[in-house]
């Protein structure tokens, strides 16, 4: 099975059954046909394994201590800070790779870690500790409700303000499906379009992405020429719930008008 067809074959599993760390390997496959991913997650296998049982500081003090990973500052935009094999290979990072590492290699260990995508800056979570939120991108620091609002601000403006809804959990497919954005924005302003097209692939293989996101998608599987693609996802956001009769019609055209472009 190649990786497209075993990144589909993931996506289609429950929430609490997907393997987060595979599917973050195969972002990486990707980029890197040759990749073996089996290989690669034990990788991380093999760093759990020094650890034994730990806990959230024995796991933090190992990858941000021994293994001496830390976020790029220089090359943040790096599109190889996205793919974990890479960051495990250069030591660094963009927060929300970093924190799926952390995630993993803490699952592996029975530290029980969730993912918080707080808007621009992806944290981890110690669910015995929920108060305290842990920065991978600084070095595992132990940052509180203040702390996040001043990341918050830092990238949304003074006045910004932090939401409950900015601390909650971000599961596997968010998390994937950001990781992917981070990758499409990148990549759009290298102008790599052959790169963009099997992100956009992978973009769209994710179930239940907001509204938005898929109209994005439908505009750029357009703009790749594939407007089968393209059609599908506007008849599948013409069918949502609450759209409004109007929208959902327009879509509807849409539709029809790229389904003719292909006879």
């Amino acid at each position: 099975m190649d990786a497209t067809d075993r990144w589909r074959e993931i996506l289609k599993l429950r929430e609490d059954e997907l393997p987060l760390d595979e599917a973050a390997m195969l972002i990486g496959a990707h980029a890197n046909p040759y990749l073996d991913v089996a290989a690669q997650l034990r990788r991380l296998d093999d760093v759990a394994a020094r650890l034994g049982d730990g806990d959230t500081d024995r796991v933090c003090r190992m990858l941000f201590g021994t293994l001496g990973l830390r976020g790029d500052t220089q090359t943040y935009d790096d599109p190889r800070n996205s793919y974990l094999d890479q960051v495990l290979n250069r030591r660094l990072g963009i927060p929300i790779s970093l924190s799926v590492l952390l995630i993993e290699v803490g699952r592996r260990c029975g530290a029980m870690l969730e993912g918080v995508g707080l808007p621009g800056h992806f944290l981890v979570r110690d669910r015995s500790s929920p108060t305290l939120l842990i920065d991978p991108f600084s070095g595992g620091r132990r940052i509180d409700r203040a702390g996040c609002e001043e990341l918050l601000r830092a990238v949304a403006g003074p006045e910004a303000t932090l939401g409950p809804e900015m601390l909650e959990r971000t599961g596997p497919r968010a998390t994937l499906a950001r990781m992917l954005t981070n990758l499409d924005r990148s990549f759009g302003r290298r102008e790599d379009r052959r790169s963009l097209a099997w992100v956009t692939r992978l973009r769209i293989a994710i179930p239940g992405c907001p509204v938005r996101d898929r109209l994005e998608l439908a505009r750029r599987a357009a703009s790749l020429g594939w407007h089968d693609q393209a059609a599908d996802l506007l008849q599948e956001v013409a069918g949502r719930p609450g759209l409004g009769a109007e929208t959902a019609e327009r879509l509807r055209r849409r539709s029809l008008t790229l389904r003719a472009s292909l006879n």
